[in-house]
């Protein structure tokens, strides 16, 4: 499964990126915790992105798996991730990996040609791994700093660099270029907005078990999937070789999140309870965002 399939609205992110310089200086004029000084608005954020995903993204997912036979949407979500390939494939360069570009140059070259445009994992059969680089991580290979973790509308959870580097992505995604080569007609302007539809409502179909994952495992939920996040992106950066003190100031963070929220939720009362029997959390969950380690198709 592609881990950065989604083509996210630049406008949006370029928005976005404005409202995370804001809530600096924000921060100033009430008590923040210092790891997380965006807490408030992000908990609002993944609030209201999950109120979006149970009212239209999850019913979309579940309706495109219901009508949707495996090998189409294996084939689907082949195409998007061959799409993918290019903006990766620039990514190596950017970051000197010149080995692993040329691989996944080949990679690109042979689904979208013995592939047919890509539905067909060909590079898979014949051991051709697929990686996975961002521009994000392009930016952090560079020494641009990851920033405070920020949800933002629509995307979910992110970072001032990551939001960036989603516009440097989209930037790369030949898709988004589509209503430039046909003049911006209003079939064109159709099709690209359907083929956006298609890749999220994949993407969000893929990640139901993901979802499962956090109900199930987490007490806070909005600091399961901040620290998940956090950690991934560390892993995505260094290439699986995170260095040992950032992976210690990763799980002293989640640990002393973790245990504040359990101290939180004991003492408060019993009637804040969603349902009965259950424990009171905060319910974020329902979070189209892959939490799971970077695999190879």
């Amino acid at each position: 499964m592609s881990m950065q399939k989604s083509i996210i609205n630049t406008r949006l992110l370029m928005s976005s990126l404005v409202i995370s310089s804001v809530l600096g200086g924000c921060a100033t004029t009430s008590e923040v915790n210092e790891k997380d000084p965006w807490e408030g608005w992000n908990r609002g954020t993944q609030e209201f992105n999950d109120d979006l995903d149970k009212a239209v993204l999850k019913p979309m997912a579940k309706g495109y798996i219901w009508i949707t036979p495996k090998f189409v949407d294996d084939g689907i979500t082949n195409f998007f991730s061959n799409m993918n390939d290019i903006g990766v494939t620039l990514n190596d360069f950017m970051q000197l990996k010149l080995a692993q570009g040329g691989m996944d140059a080949s990679r690109f070259l042979i689904n979208t040609t013995a592939g047919v445009a890509g539905f067909i994992d060909v590079a898979k059969m014949i051991d051709l791994p697929k990686h996975n680089e961002d521009f994000g991580q392009t930016l952090g290979f560079w020494g641009v700093p990851t920033g405070n973790y920020l949800v933002v509308p629509f995307m979910g959870a992110s970072s001032p660099r990551e939001v960036a580097g989603a516009v440097g992505d989209a930037l790369m995604n030949p898709l988004t270029y589509t209503f430039a080569f046909a003049g911006g007609g209003a079939a064109v302007s159709a099709v690209n907005a359907g083929a956006k539809t298609v890749d999220v409502t994949d993407t969000r179909a893929d990640l139901i078990p993901t979802e499962k994952i956090i109900d199930e495992a987490s007490v806070d939920r909005y600091s399961f999937i901040k620290n998940a996040y956090q950690q991934r992106r560390e892993y995505l950066l260094h290439d699986g070789n995170v260095p040992e003190e950032d992976e210690l100031q990763l799980e002293d963070e989640a640990t002393t999140e973790t245990t504040s929220t359990a101290k939180t939720n004991s003492a408060a009362p019993a009637t804040t309870s969603n349902r009965p029997g259950s424990a009171p959390v905060t319910d974020n969950s329902k979070h189209f965002l892959d939490l799971s380690a970077p695999v190879k198709k």
